[in-house]
């Protein structure tokens, strides 16, 4: 059985985490081939759009410790390296995919799971959904991009509370204080996510990945931040999707865009 499942329609990929018999929690092959699905979606000029998920009752349970113990009782380095060998490059690749990205949040997602739903772009959840910064709990500090993602979303304050205290927070709390952008029915969380993402894959792919840009440097100075807009802004504007859409505006008609 393959651990990741994917899957393409509408211009969406689809990466599925498929281990639910462990909770799609991340041993070091899981963690492999998601970083070259990944980096794969991000080259791949037919995937306008891509959607993270997990199979079966969890989003992903974090690091598999089953594993992790194991090697450190093996004396084996790897688990004290997995930070700067899989779990930066992954979420370096999915900050920076020059497209929209949706997590679709099934069930629990903990620890270094948790963090690859925040550093997705957009946060579609099951009523279900809970999520839970465990790193404290096992004597670990935050990785996976959460010290930085967190407060963006939420604030300092909350995600000092988040990481230090480790308590479970549901789908609407999530939502309440900016953690998800939506929450549905469980059964309806698949074709809402997709939805979604396939709003986003036909929208302007370039202008996405611009402002997506531009979002990153946003807690720099403002000079820092107006230069960026500068930037990303004339890069956009030289788009075809951006000339088909001021045509479309001015015609009263849809835009087809084509991601270029």
């Amino acid at each position: 059985m393959s651990e990741l499942l994917v899957d393409d329609a509408d211009g969406v990929r689809t990466l599925a985490l498929n281990r639910p018999e462990a909770f799609n929690s991340l041993t070091t092959s899981l963690k492999e081939a998601l970083l070259a699905a990944v980096r794969e979606a991000a080259a791949d000029g037919s995937v306008r759009a891509v959607v993270l998920t997990g199979s079966g009752r969890a989003f992903c349970g974090g690091q598999d410790l089953k594993e992790h113990v194991a090697l450190l009782e093996s004396g084996d380095p790897a688990p004290l390296e997995t930070v700067e060998r899989h779990y930066n490059p992954l979420v370096s690749a999915i900050a920076a995919m020059p497209k929209p990205v949706v997590a679709a949040v099934n069930g629990i997602a903990a620890g270094a799971g948790a963090s690859l739903a925040f550093a997705c772009d957009l946060r579609v959840v099951s009523e279900k959904a809970r999520f839970v910064m465990s790193f404290a709990n096992v004597g670990l500090t935050a990785d996976s991009g959460a010290s930085w993602t967190l407060p963006r979303l939420v604030g300092a304050g909350r995600a000092a509370e988040l990481l230090l205290l480790g308590e479970p927070v549901g789908a609407e709390e999530a939502l309440r204080i900016g953690l998800v952008n939506r929450v549905v029915p469980g059964e309806e969380l698949a074709g809402s996510a997709h939805a979604l993402a396939a709003r986003l894959a036909a929208g302007p792919t370039v202008a996405y990945a611009k402002i997506k840009e531009a979002l990153a440097a946003a807690w720099g100075t403002l000079d820092e931040s107006l230069a960026v807009e500068a930037r990303t802004q004339a890069e956009a504007g030289a788009t075809e999707d951006h000339r088909e859409g001021v045509a479309a505006f001015v015609g009263k008609r849809e835009a087809r865009f084509t991601g270029r």
